[in-house]
């Protein structure tokens, strides 16, 4: 399994935005789904959201529906998750996962998977 490289974290006011990206150098994601995961502190990683291959479905958690957007350049090699109306409780530790499962009401990862990369920390805080 390749890991996934997660860019774009940083701390932002209540009420902003920030927009994350995942990209790999020798992995081709454009064959794959892909999902972004949160870590709260002293939680487990949940699904954010996710996208198909094509770009064609997405899903989202339901706290974040409707302010945050996944999407997806597979000429650029790249999936964005654009974050805004951002709140205390979107904190954590974002990754992004190949893969992953949509439940019908909740976005798990793909049995197995190991490849977690590094994550990038959103904070937010006034």
């Amino acid at each position: 399994q390749v890991q996934l490289v997660e860019s774009g974290g940083g701390l932002v006011q209540p009420g902003g935005s920030l927009t994350l990206s995942c990209t790999a150098s020798e992995f081709a994601l454009d064959y794959h789904a892909i999902g972004w995961f949160r870590q709260a502190p002293g939680g487990g990683r949940e699904g954010i959201a996710c996208i198909s291959d094509s770009g064609r479905n997405r899903h989202y958690e339901g706290s974040v529906e409707g302010r945050f957007t996944i999407s997806r350049d597979n000429a650029k090699n790249i999936v964005h998750l654009q974050m805004n109306r951002l709140k205390p409780e979107d904190a954590g530790v974002y990754y992004c996962a190949a893969d992953p499962v949509w439940m019908g009401s909740r976005i798990d990862p793909k049995p197995g998977y190991r490849a977690w990369g590094q994550g990038t920390q959103v904070t937010v805080s006034s």
